[in-house]
C-alpha cells in the first residue's frame, strides 16, 4: 500500500483577484474548481491544475481578504516545487516571470529556478527525471513543451527531522533518498525534504502553505488513517469534502499532512470543458448560496475572459 505521491498543496491568499492573475494568467495553470472554504464558507477556496484538474498538480487557496503577510519558519512548508521539461523550460520561466514582474531569485542551479508569488510564496521549478505523465494546462502564451507538469514535492523547516522518520517510513511508506523522503505509488511520487529553520517564528497568513495532503485510493483511505493511529498520530475522522474525502493530523515536525483519495474529482459537480468558470457549492452548502454570492468578491479569471474575447 502506496501513496501516490502529493495530491494537492493548499496556501493562503489575501488577495483573489491577485491570486488567480497570477497562477493563471502568468504560471499558466487552469482554475479547475471556484468554491469556498468547507470549514469556513464566508471565504473563497480556489483551486489550480492542469487542463483535467488532476491530482499532483493541484494548487489551491483560502482567500481571507487583506490578510497579513505570512512568514515560514519551524513546522511549515517554505517552498513548492514543481517539475519542467528541460533547461529550456526554465529559461523560458526566468523570462516569463521576471517580465511579469515577479520575485526571481538568482540561479545557483542549471536545473532549478525559483521565485516567489505577489504575496510571498516561495517556488521552485526543477527539470524532471522521473517518467510521471506530465500534468499539463493549457495556455496561448504557454507552449505545452515549457509548461508546469505537476508537483515535484514540498520542502518544510525542523530542527527535529529524526523525529519524523518513524511515522514517515513506517505508517506512510515514504522511502529515504538523499535529502529527505518519496512517497511514490504505480503512478505518481513526490518528494518530501526538510531543512534546518530560520530564527524567526513562522506566521500563519497571506503568502503561506497551509497544508499539503498526499494521495490515496479510495479503498485504501481508511487504512491509512489506521496506520497513522498507530504510529501515535491523531488524525481526524474521514470528511467528505465532496471532490473527495479527507483525515488531516500534523507530522511531528508540525506540519499539517491531510491524506485525500483520488476521486470522486472535480466533474463531480460540472462538466470537465468548463470547469472553474462558475461558483460550485457542494450539495451541504448549496443552501447558502445567495449568502455566500453577497459575500465573495466577483473574480475575473483570465482564461474565460480571453474565450470570450
Amino acid at each position: 500500500m502506496k501513496l501516490e505521491g502529493i495530491h494537492h498543496i493548499t496556501a493562503i491568499t489575501g488577495q483573489a483577484q491577485q491570486n488567480v492573475d497570477f497562477y493563471v494568467g502568468t504560471l499558466g495553470l487552469r482554475m479547475v474548481k471556484k468554491t469556498v472554504n468547507q470549514d469556513d464558507p464566508s471565504v473563497y477556496h480556489l483551486f489550480y491544475a492542469d487542463e483535467n484538474g488532476d491530482p499532483g498538480s493541484d494548487l489551491t487557496f483560502f482567500e481571507y481578504p487583506g490578510a497579513a503577510p505570512g512568514r515560514a519558519g519551524e513546522g511549515m512548508v517554505h517552498t513548492i516545487g514543481w517539475r519542467v521539461a528541460s533547461a529550456d523550460a526554465l529559461e523560458f520561466w526566468a523570462e516569463r516571470l521576471e517580465g511579469a514582474g515577479a520575485a526571481v531569485e538568482e540561479r545557483t542551479d542549471e536545473e532549478r529556478l525559483a521565485f516567489s508569488d505577489p504575496e510571498g510564496l516561495r517556488h521552485e521549478l526543477r527539470v524532471s527525471p522521473v517518467s510521471d505523465q506530465p500534468l499539463i494546462a493549457e495556455h496561448p502564451e504557454v507552449p505545452s513543451e515549457m509548461a508546469l507538469q505537476g508537483f515535484d514535492g514540498v520542502r518544510a523547516y525542523s530542527s527535529r527531522p529524526a523525529a519524523s522518520r518513524e511515522l514517515f517510513e513506517q505508517a506512510l511508506a515514504f522511502e529515504p533518498i538523499d535529502e529527505g523522503w518519496q512517497a511514490r505509488g504505480s503512478d505518481r511520487g513526490g518528494l518530501y525534504v526538510f531543512d534546518e529553520p530560520p530564527a524567526e517564528r513562522g506566521v500563519q497568513g497571506a503568502g503561506s502553505v497551509h497544508h499539503v495532503a498526499w494521495a490515496s485510493q479510495i479503498d485504501e483511505h481508511e487504512q491509512w488513517r489506521e496506520r497513522v493511529i498507530a504510529a501515535g498520530a491523531s488524525p481526524t475522522p474521514v470528511i467528505d469534502r465532496f471532490y473527495f474525502r479527507s483525515i488531516y493530523f500534523r507530522e511531528p515536525s508540525g506540519v499539517l499532512f491531510e491524506i485525500a483519495t483520488l476521486g470522486p474529482g472535480f466533474t463531480a459537480d460540472e462538466p470537465l470543458e468548463s470547469l472553474g468558470e462558475k461558483l460550485s457549492l457542494p450539495p451541504d452548502y448549496e443552501h447558502l448560496r445567495e449568502q455566500i454570492e453577497a459575500t465573495v468578491k466577483p473574480l475575473v479569471n483570465p482564461r474565460t475572459a480571453a474565450k470570450s474575447a
